[in-house]
C-alpha cells in the first residue's frame, strides 16, 4: 500500500486525502496545534493521525496543501524535519502560489536532498458524486504522484519543469476568483447606491444563466477570502514576473482582504445556509468577527 503524508489537512487537503484513500492509499497527517474544525475534517476523511511531522515524512510521497503565504515556510519545516528523521521523501507542492514561489520552495528542499513535484488544484474539494476536481502536475517526477489512484480527481501531467502547474493555476484562478471579486464589489456598490435591482437586470441580459447565482458565488468566496487574498498576491507576483502590472491583482487581494474582515469572512464554508437571499448575503459583508448568519 502506498502511503501519502499530508501536510495541511484543511478542507482541500482532507478532501484530496479522502480521494487518495478511496483509491487504496493510506494517508497520514499530524494535527498538532490544528483547530477543532481541521480535526473534524481529517476525521471525516479517514486520515491516520501521527504525532509529529517527522512521522508524516516517512511516507512514500509528502503533499503540502497549506495557505499560499505559508508555502515556503512549510518547505523549510519539511526540510528541517526530514533532516532530523534522516529521510528524503518526494514532496508535492499543491499550493496556490506563483511559479517563482515554487522555485523558492524547491531550492529549500533541494538543499535537503529532496525533490519537488509542482502541482495545482482547480475546482471544489473532491468528493463522491461531484464532477472530478482537476489536478495538474509538473516536474521530472510528477508521474509518481499521478500514478496513485484518486477516483474523485482528474489528473493531468503537464510538459515542462516544475512551475508549469502553478503557472496554470495562477491564470485560471485569476479568472475564476478574480471574477468573484469583481461581482462582489459591483453588487455591494450597486446596493450602496440603491441601484442593485437595475444592475442585476442589466447584467442578466449578458449572463442570464449566471446572474441568479452570483450572490451564492460571492458568499462562498467570502468564506475563503483570507486564503484568497494571499492567492491573489501570488497572482500579482506571477503577472509581474511576466512583465505585466501587479497593481490589478494587488487590488483584488485588497478586496478579498476586506471581505475576510466581514461576518462571511469568519464563517466556515460548510456552515453557509443553503438558499440565502441576495439581501441576506450582502448583509453578511458587514464587518464583524462572529459567523454569519447567526
Amino acid at each position: 500500500m502506498v502511503t501519502i503524508g499530508l501536510v495541511g489537512a484543511g478542507a482541500m487537503g482532507s478532501a484530496l486525502g479522502a480521494s487518495w484513500r478511496e483509491g487504496g492509499a493510506e494517508i497520514v497527517t499530524c494535527l498538532a496545534g490544528r483547530s477543532a474544525r481541521t480535526r473534524e475534517l481529517a476525521a471525516r476523511a479517514g486520515l491516520t493521525m501521527v504525532p509529529a511531522l517527522e512521522d508524516v515524512l516517512r511516507a512514500d510521497i509528502v503533499v503540502s496543501v497549506v495557505p499560499p503565504a505559508d508555502a515556503v515556510a512549510v518547505a523549510r519545516l519539511i526540510a528541517d524535519a526530514a533532516g532530523r528523521a534522516r529521510v528524503q521523501p518526494l514532496v508535492a507542492d499543491l499550493n496556490a502560489v506563483a511559479p517563482s514561489t515554487v522555485r523558492d520552495a524547491a531550492d529549500v528542499l533541494r538543499k535537503a536532498g529532496i525533490d519537488l513535484v509542482d502541482g495545482s488544484v482547480s475546482g471544489l474539494p473532491p468528493a463522491t458524486g461531484r464532477r472530478p476536481t482537476r489536478v495538474y502536475l509538473s516536474g521530472e517526477r510528477a508521474g509518481e504522484l499521478a500514478a496513485i489512484a484518486s477516483p474523485w480527481t482528474s489528473v493531468t501531467v503537464l510538459d515542462g519543469e516544475a512551475g508549469q502547474a502553478s503557472a496554470l493555476k495562477m491564470c485560471t484562478a485569476s479568472m475564476y476568483k478574480g471574477t468573484n471579486a469583481l461581482v462582489m464589489q459591483a453588487m455591494l456598490t450597486a446596493d450602496a447606491n440603491g441601484v442593485l435591482d437595475a444592475f442585476l437586470a442589466d447584467v442578466a441580459t449578458m449572463w442570464p444563466d449566471r446572474v441568479p447565482s452570483w450572490h451564492l458565488d460571492i458568499a462562498l468566496a467570502a468564506t475563503k477570502s483570507g486564503r484568497f487574498a494571499d492567492e491573489m498576491a501570488e497572482i500579482a507576483r506571477t503577472q509581474a514576473d511576466a512583465g505585466l502590472p501587479a497593481e490589478l491583482f494587488n487590488g483584488v487581494a485588497a478586496a478579498f482582504g476586506w471581505a475576510a474582515r466581514s461576518r462571511l469572512g469568519h464563517t466556515p464554508p460548510e456552515e453557509l445556509p443553503l438558499s440565502p437571499s441576495v439581501a441576506e448575503v450582502l448583509a453578511g459583508f458587514a464587518p464583524g468577527d462572529s459567523p454569519w448568519p447567526a
